[in-house]
């Protein structure tokens, strides 16, 4: 028989339901997951995917960088008087982009 190592490691619970419920489809175990990813580790010599800052495309960029300018106080939040008020103003913004 194999000798083994205990590893215990903390995960947020829904992510560790979640990777239990795709690598099941698979017909691994977490256990079994976390074995390939340390032997593919050693086998490339450092992690087995390249670790990144997530891109997006111009237009979400933009939304963000608005986003952190209105929570800091940089530019004033549009301000409604009525949910039909908000959606004249969306349906507007819409026809000016076409």
């Amino acid at each position: 028989m194999a000798k083994t190592a205990n590893l215990n490691i903390r995960v947020d619970p829904e992510i560790k339901s979640s990777a239990e419920a795709l690598f099941s489809s698979f017909g691994l175990t977490v256990s079994d997951a976390v074995n390939i990813f340390l032997h593919q580790s050693l086998l490339e010599g450092g992690l087995p995917f390249a670790v990144k800052q997530p891109r997006y495309n111009a237009e979400t960029e933009a939304a963000m960088v608005e986003a952190r300018a209105i929570a800091e106080g940089k530019i004033p939040a549009k301000r409604y008087n009525s949910v039909r008020e908000m959606m004249e103003d969306l349906d507007a913004e819409d026809t000016d982009e076409c």
